[in-house]
């Protein structure tokens, strides 16, 4: 018995140590994580950018957001070129030491999450912002947070976080590129294909960053462990796994395949940014034009003009069809790269039943008579 369990244990460390992202926090990885960190805090105090006012708070506050994502993007990737061409810098070094950085950015996260729930705690202020929300769980707390939007040296910490987890995303993924070409001298047409969709998305997501203000991870949802993970740690580390993946399989994909998974990015592409263009432009001017036409509306407030008269979550369907073209590159020969879509589907429409209800809640009547409009809630046909 005992040596049965010796060999389970034996099993187990043997795993452990093969496994990739179960490896201690290093100093060096804690050390790049503040410099990258204080980059964006010093970035979003002194580049240019947009200031956004935030929606109407249920006080008649209005937070403004420095939407400085692009030149920050942009700046940190020119520093990243030229310290590589002329001082030797390693962009290797992030897909070689991907366990190492997991660990410490997990190790983070739980510390922010604890700070924010003692700052929330301990606020007195009386704002929508900033006032605590106790249920009187410290679990349930940490877990959601107490707080809709806390402060960091007059910043907005939910929206600068997430701009950290997005850039960190597309971070992640040039050094993968980096790590192919320095094991075979050259990119894949699938790992071209999948590095090239993620990038046009992420630089999509800075240019448009004023359109995050609208959305409701920014202003329905308290800042807590829950949105610290999903954005520094969830996003950069799971939403990159096509990319681990075609460093270490060999994809032969045919023209037609690749030209078929280009349409798909199109299209995703198409509806995604065209469905929240125009949600976040009726939001802010109710008489803009929705397709060239006056938008149309039920009880004045539900939008049924464009994509969002052909789908209640129209802006769900491209977002899906976007995640489905950066797993196509990989083949079907396994269901791991297509990890990411298959979460996507199952949170949206989880999120979209809970969006659901508080809006039957919230509209009542007039939410019954837009449903009757708008039949389908995602898939136009299907769902």
């Amino acid at each position: 018995m005992a040596e049965a369990g010796s060999k389970v244990a034996s099993m187990i460390l043997s795993a452990v140590e093969r496994c990739p992202l179960l490896v201690y926090p290093s100093s060096s990885m804690c050390l790049l994580l503040v410099g990258y960190l204080s980059f964006l805090i010093i970035a979003e105090l002194v580049l240019p950018g947009k200031r956004i006012l935030g929606v109407i708070l249920p006080d008649n506050t209005r937070i403004v957001y420095r939407c400085t994502g692009f030149s920050s993007t942009i700046l940190l990737l020119a520093l990243l070129g030229i310290g590589a061409k002329f001082l030797g810098l390693p962009l290797t070094v992030l897909a070689k030491n991907c366990g190492q950085l997991f660990t410490t950015t997990l190790c983070l996260c739980i510390l922010v999450s604890w700070w924010l729930l003692a700052s929330g705690y301990t606020s007195k202020s009386k704002t929508s912002s900033l006032k605590p929300h106790v249920t009187g769980s410290i679990l349930h707390d940490w877990w959601f947070g107490v707080q809709l939007n806390p402060q960091l040296l007059g910043l907005d910490f939910k929206f600068f976080w997430i701009r950290a987890g997005m850039m960190g995303w597309l971070l992640i993924n040039l050094s993968i590129a980096a790590q192919q070409i320095q094991l075979h001298g050259n990119l894949s047409l699938s790992m071209l294909l999948y590095q090239s969709f993620v990038a046009i998305y992420v630089l999509d997501y800075f240019w448009f960053e004023e359109y995050m203000t609208s959305t409701w991870d920014i202003i329905a949802e308290k800042f807590g462990f829950m949105l610290v993970f999903g954005d520094l740690v969830w996003i950069p580390f799971t939403f990159s796994i096509q990319g681990w993946w075609l460093l270490k399989h060999t994809v032969d994909l045919t023209v037609f395949a690749a030209i078929l998974n280009i349409i798909v990015f199109i299209f995703g592409y198409t509806i995604f940014r065209g469905s929240n263009r125009q949600k976040h432009l009726f939001k802010k001017d109710p008489k803009a034009l929705i397709w060239g036409q006056p938008a149309k509306t039920i009880g004045g407030k539900l939008l049924v003009s464009g994509y969002w008269g052909i789908a209640r979550h129209c802006n769900y369907l491209g977002d899906l069809l976007l995640a489905l073209s950066f797993s196509l590159p990989c083949g079907t020969i396994s269901m791991v790269p297509y990890f990411y879509p298959i979460y996507l589907l199952v949170l949206l429409i989880w999120r979209e039943r809970r969006d659901e209800a508080k809006c039957k809640e919230k509209y009542k009547g007039v939410w019954m008579e837009y449903c009757k409009v708008v039949h389908w809630r995602i898939f136009p046909g299907i769902y």
